[in-house]
């Protein structure tokens, strides 16, 4: 993938969830939803500020996060989805 995001953008690949619950059912593909954790591929330079300064980004490629549910952009480069969203859309990092 040869994608380079824009300033305070990311590029964020969804990491699939259980297929199953805690009581060993299996959920169809029908009834899942789309998970809202996944893992960084790419990140921009940084926000610009009005007076030209750059605020260099809280995350790094590799992190895995957690997002609100319907942010970002969905975008397929060879034939894989993956999500473009601003920082600003992040809810957090998961250690």
């Amino acid at each position: 993938m040869n994608v380079r995001p824009l300033q305070d953008r990311i590029i964020v690949e969804r990491v699939e969830g259980e297929t199953t619950t805690a009581g060993g059912l299996i959920i169809p593909d029908t009834a899942k939803e789309k998970p809202q954790t996944g893992k960084i591929l790419a990140v921009g330079k940084g926000k610009k500020l009005p007076d030209g300064k750059c605020v260099p980004m809280d995350v790094k490629v590799g992190d895995k996060v957690l997002f609100a549910k319907y942010s970002g952009s969905e975008i397929k480069l060879d034939g894989k989805e993956y999500l473009i969203m601003r920082e600003e859309d992040i809810l957090c990092v998961v250690e």
